[in-house]
């Protein structure tokens, strides 16, 4: 049986996986500051605890900012550098069972991906990310770690941090907006914001203004299905925000499982697409 290997190398952890034939074997994430490293240490993590021997393995497909120091075969085996927004498109497909979406990567920045059947069209992206979320909470709350804020963000009210429509205005100006939806970010910090407060402030202004950018790609595309992936999809927060700004803006956000591995599944499984293709 063939087994493929899809690496991811990040700015900051390297995610691999790997299918035997169509059978999707467990993915793992390893955490490094060096690229070459992290990916040759997660690559034998990964053979070792899924009992895979080199010589079982046809291919690696590579992907990430990271892939870029690897220059050479990995262990001998045929190696492929794939487009990461290929691999972003193929991923947020696979794992939603959707044909046609947005597919947007949120990493330690974001991009947005229009992905149909196969294709791939990268529209854009911000630097507003898990990057922005480890910065300013470094800055604010003396913390980096991207679960220990979230769990503390469980405890925020947002009321002591954002500006809300009807903060300013008695009236329902815009008829699709509720009242409650933001006006400013951090636009109405209390004097007695817990750091709670703050940290479930800045993950909802993070996913705020990625959620926007999403909505006004879809609306480009005439779509409503919004695919979220990549590790800030995972938080504890993200359902229930994306959930409020599907139902205010009349957009499906889906946040598949497995939603953080999406992008290196999809740089597998464009092995399987080019030999399909290759066999027509």
């Amino acid at each position: 049986m063939a087994i493929i290997i899809g690496i991811d190398v990040g700015g900051s952890t390297t995610k691999i996986v790997g299918f035997k034939d169509d059978i999707l074997l467990e993915p793992m994430l390893v955490k490094a500051n060096d690229p070459v490293a992290s990916l040759y240490g997660a690559f034998g993590k990964f053979t070792s605890e899924r009992g895979i021997s080199i010589p079982s393995v046809d291919c690696v497909m590579i992907t990430g900012v990271g892939s870029t120091y690897i220059s050479a075969d990995i262990y001998g085996i045929p190696t492929v550098h794939t487009d990461e927004f290929a691999a972003i498109g193929r991923g947020g497909l696979y794992l939603s069972g959707l044909d046609e979406a947005i597919v947007v990567s949120m990493g330690t920045g974001t991009a947005m991906v229009y992905s149909k059947d196969k294709r791939a069209e990268y529209l854009g992206g911000t630097g507003v990310g898990g990057g922005t979320l480890v910065g300013l909470s470094k800055a604010i709350l003396h913390m980096q770690d991207a679960s220990q804020i979230s769990e503390l963000a469980q405890s925020g009210d947002l009321e002591n941090i954002d500006l809300k429509i009807n903060d300013i205005t008695s009236k329902n100006i815009i008829p699709t907006l509720s009242a409650k939806a933001t006006a400013s970010n951090f636009g109405k910090v209390s004097e007695t914001a817990t750091s709670g407060d703050f940290a479930l402030g800045i993950i909802n202004m993070i996913c705020e203004t990625i959620g926007m950018m999403a909505i006004f790609a879809a609306r480009a595309k005439n779509l409503t299905s919004i695919v979220l992936t990549g590790n800030l999809s995972t938080l504890d927060q993200s359902p229930r925000l994306y959930s409020a700004m599907g139902m205010m803006f009349g957009m499906d956000f889906i946040i598949p499982e497995k939603s953080e591995f999406a992008t290196v599944i999809g740089a597998a499984l464009l092995y399987f697409d080019k030999k399909a293709e290759d066999a027509k």
